[in-house]
């Protein structure tokens, strides 16, 4: 909850979370498509790409909601 506190202390809102996980969402189509255009490793890293920045997104929605919450008890 430390963590927590400290975001919202630092002017960080749930909205501001649930934004950066679409953003990741996105960010992880955008980062497959360029891997598949520009890089001659194929499918498999283009893959790899997408996935790693797509694992980013529930982490954003786990910070909006605990920020939701946190939020709620203010």
């Amino acid at each position: 909850m430390a963590i927590v506190r400290k975001l919202h202390e630092a002017g960080v809102t749930s909205e501001h979370a649930y934004a950066a996980a679409l953003g990741s969402v996105g960010l992880s189509l955008l980062s497959w498509v360029v891997s598949m255009k520009a890089e001659q490793a194929g499918v498999e890293r283009a893959d790899r790409w997408g996935i790693f920045v797509g694992e980013w997104a529930p982490t954003f929605f786990g910070l909006g909601l605990a920020l939701a919450q946190y939020e709620d008890r203010d």
